[in-house]
């Protein structure tokens, strides 16, 4: 019965850690018309890096967008597209996906 008990306590447990540790992903796609060139390209990859919350990037200098998967818990698509503003680039979105839920 004790063992019963404990196998059941440590089962809630990990369920408990595994639900906070749950990630709320987003993707989102922007439309950079200065993203014209290879060069421009490098400046949105060079900047945009830093933006907090961001998982990953591409970018796509023949249709002048850049996908942004972002942790919606650190970031928002406001925000992304403030970062956008520092280097002096408009960021429009274009499209906006659904939440992601994954576990790490």
């Amino acid at each position: 019965m004790k063992t019963k008990k404990m196998l059941a306590t440590l089962i809630v447990a990990l369920l408990s850690v595994t639900a906070v540790m749950a990630k709320d992903f987003r993707t989102v796609v922007f439309k950079v018309e200065q993203m014209e060139c290879p060069n421009c390209e490098r400046k949105v990859k060079n900047n945009i890096k830093y933006e907090k919350g961001l998982k990953e990037f591409s970018t796509d200098v023949k249709s002048q967008t850049v996908t942004i998967t972002y942790d919606a818990k650190k970031t928002d698509v406001k925000k992304l597209q403030a970062g956008f503003k520092k280097f002096k680039y408009d960021a429009v979105v274009l499209k906006e996906a659904q939440a992601v839920e994954t576990k790490n």
